[in-house]
């Protein structure tokens, strides 16, 4: 088992927290929420069946902690604004992650931020097609959805995307010319 569990980690750790880090926007819960998919991994692995790759496995667990994870923040989230002082300066860890680094482009910048104006279907849905590269095959089995759903999601979220950004971008006066998102 520690052989299979050190393939899964090496092969998908970085795929598991990009998703995580564009689902949660924080490393530090990223990295933690990282971990719960693998402890999850080591509880269950004796009842994965094969029936899709390891891989989609793996994003399904992701999926599952980070909707957890955003169940438990609902109640002390609002407590946490509540008690932050926005007077103050707070602590920043300024050293870029690579998805940082990569969004140095202004529309992939935008695009980004835009990204969080989607809801969290949506969102699932983009980071899995156009961000992990899984099919629409795999992402239906990750989200445990039909694959018809998630080419509605697709084309609903790309829609989404497109009119947020194409806001954005007259707001900020960042486009003289219209705003594509490629499919």
């Amino acid at each position: 088992m520690d052989a299979v569990f050190q393939k899964l980690y090496e092969k998908y750790h970085h795929d598991v927290f990009s998703f995580l880090f564009y689902m949660v926007k924080n490393r530090e819960q990223a990295e933690d929420l990282v971990q719960e998919v693998y402890i999850r991994v080591l509880k269950s692995y004796d009842r994965f069946e094969g029936k899709s790759s390891e891989k989609t496995w793996l994003f399904s667990i992701a999926r599952h902690v980070a909707i957890d994870s955003f169940r438990k923040q609902k109640g002390w989230k609002q407590k946490i604004m509540e008690s932050f002082d926005w007077n103050k300066q707070q602590v920043q860890d300024f050293a870029p992650l690579p998805e940082e680094i990569a969004v140095q482009n202004e529309q992939v910048q935008m695009m980004y931020k835009c990204l969080d104006k989607c809801t969290v279907d949506q969102r699932m849905v983009l980071v899995l097609r156009y961000i992990q590269s899984l099919s629409i095959n795999e992402t239906a089995a990750a989200l445990d959805w039909t694959e018809s759903k998630v080419k509605t999601t697709q084309h609903r979220a790309l829609k989404v995307l497109k009119g947020y950004m194409e806001e954005l971008g007259v707001k900020e006066g960042a486009f003289d010319e219209k705003v594509r998102v490629e499919r």
